[in-house]
């Protein structure tokens, strides 16, 4: 075994056994539910470094078949921390194993290497519909106990990925992306990375769909990744790492049990088109505590299928403790939806920090989801300088942006089925908004009201107050707005 390898094994070992099997026990006082304790993932103490593997830090030499290998190895003989040492290392897709903790050290950077011929397309699920894209760069299916840890930085090459669109970046950015090759659209004001990707998007019957007749290898880059795909996962831990510029989605657990979010950094460019910080997706007993997030899409959002395939699949995302985060640009800092069809109950969000967001508080649906979104409490958040909403629920949403919203309540009423979304019992206390164009804006359905919001013990700073449609049951008490 390396030095380097050992101490960083020894460093992670005496960190755990400092902070005990109840490290997190605060966050169960006062919880408004009875929830399981989530334990850190069982792995081994033993420790490979991949430079024993063949493994070069050099910023160019590709790694993928040393991590490959490296993780074969370790699985081989039940597990343990496989390290990753400073260094810039270019890799391939790395797929995680049973009883394994990628280590990437705190002065390493793990890049993604751009080359579409390392990620071959799957099936798999994205936006809660089964549908067929690029493997992930890091990926697990049906894994238990797995971790990320040790402080460094993962870097998804988004660039190489996303299309680029002209009004959200600066001059100089935009020659910058321009030097990069690709093709720009008709009116030149969108970048598109190759011919491929562009036939796929003018062609999508939505934003992320293409037409089913392309030849998927034409428009591979169209069917870019999420960065970190965990499916049917049980016992993980993401821990200190940052991770950064995805090509789609940052984080995306799914249909995963017992999960561990603790002091992590998620960054994406402001730009980065599906640029999510988290997508927690039909998961149970999850814990995302004291991270920051810094993204180009919404940042901590909660999600549990889409429409027939999500309400096939039936799975619920619930039990889920979000503590002391902080988020700065983003979409929604804290989000729901708009793919809740198998359901999402008993959340609480506390302590956290939305600065600049988009949108605080978002809660999004539309028809023909269906499914139940209940039993949420956010208490002590506050946010500053909130571009749009502290608060919305919007279940008129389809694919718009908060910030193009023109607030307008429907008046058509539909029947009542399995594709109509329920929204109630969802509690705000202890809420701080300084700064926001509207402090609460509730858009139920008049066939399907939201029921049962309660507003206590807050204050909002707005431009313009509270605005309710079709919604029942909505109390506000010890509830001040200032509006400036």
């Amino acid at each position: 075994m390396r030095k380097t390898a050992f101490l960083s094994v020894v460093l992670t070992l005496v960190l755990s056994c400092a902070q005990g099997e109840n490290e997190f026990s605060d966050l169960y006082r006062n919880l408004p539910f009875q929830m399981p304790a989530v334990e850190r993932p069982d792995i081994p103490s033993r420790s490979v470094d991949i430079r024993d593997f063949g493994g070069v830090g050099d910023g160019k030499t590709l790694n993928t078949e040393a991590f490959a290998k490296a993780m074969t190895s370790l699985s081989a003989k039940g597990g343990g921390h496989l390290v990753v040492p400073e260094g810039i290392w270019l890799t391939g897709p790395i797929t995680l194993e049973s009883h394994v903790d990628l280590h990437v050290t705190e002065n390493a950077i793990l890049v993604f290497s751009p080359d579409q011929d390392l990620y071959p397309i799957i099936d798999t699920n994205f936006e809660g519909l089964d549908v067929r894209r690029c493997l992930s760069p890091i990926n697990a299916l049906g894994a238990k106990h797995i971790s990320i840890t040790g402080g460094g930085i993962i870097d998804g090459s988004g660039e190489y990925w996303r299309e680029v669109k002209k009004r959200k970046v600066s001059s100089d950015q935009w020659k910058a992306i321009l030097g990069r090759g690709g093709l720009l659209s008709e009116d030149g004001s969108v970048w598109y990375p190759d011919e491929g990707y562009m036939k796929a998007r003018l062609t999508a019957g939505s934003l992320n769909y293409p037409d089913p007749s392309l030849d998927e290898l034409e428009i591979k880059t169209f069917l870019r990744p999420v960065m970190v795909s965990l499916r049917e996962c049980e016992n993980i831990l993401l821990e200190d790492c940052t991770f950064q510029n995805s090509p789609c989605w940052n984080i995306h657990p799914l249909y995963c049990r017992n999960m561990i979010i603790n002091r992590i950094t998620v960054r994406n460019p402001h730009y980065s088109a599906n640029g999510d910080g988290i997508d927690i997706d039909a998961c149970e007993n999850v814990i995302v505590k004291d991270s920051s997030f810094d993204v180009g899409d919404d940042a901590i959002c909660i999600k549990s299928g889409k429409d027939a395939d999500g309400r096939r699949h039936g799975i619920a995302c619930r039990n889920l403790l979000i503590s002391g985060c902080t988020v700065y640009h983003g979409h929604g800092g804290f989000v729901v939806g708009s793919e809740m069809s198998g359901g999402v109950d008993h959340i609480l969000v506390e302590k956290c920090r939305f600065i600049g967001t988009d949108v605080g508080l978002r809660f999004k649906s539309t028809r023909g989801r269906g499914g139940l979104v209940e039993k949420i409490w956010c208490r002590d958040i506050f946010m500053k300088d909130i571009v749009t909403y502290g608060v919305i629920f919007n279940l008129y949403y389809a694919g718009v942006a908060a910030t193009d919203m023109n607030g307008e309540a429907k008046e058509d009423i539909q029947p009542v089925d399995e594709t109509t979304p329920v929204f109630r019992d969802i509690r705000f206390d202890g809420i701080v908004c300084s700064g926001a164009r509207q402090s609460v804006y509730v858009n139920g359905l008049p066939e399907m009201p939201v029921r049962g919001l309660r507003f206590a013990n807050s204050t909002f700073t707005a431009r313009q107050g509270r605005e309710v449609h079709y919604a029942e049951d909505v109390e506000f008490e010890n509830v001040t707005e200032n509006l400036i």
